[in-house]
């Protein structure tokens, strides 16, 4: 069965943002969809832009 989650991978230093692990650090709650995360946030491992992932199959 698929997952009802995706995945997000930063091109720049392959950071992966799980949905459903969301990014507690950064405030971003555990199930927050991508298109929910704020516009202005960044990778927390390089600093790249939100336009700057890609979503991937896990």
């Amino acid at each position: 069965m698929a997952s009802a989650y995706n995945c997000y991978m930063c091109v720049v230093c392959g950071y992966i943002y799980d949905e459903a692990k969301g990014c507690p650090d950064d405030g971003i709650p555990a199930g927050t969809k991508w298109e929910d995360v704020p516009i202005n946030w960044t990778c927390p491992e390089c600093g790249a832009r939100k336009d700057d992932f890609e979503m991937v199959a896990i």
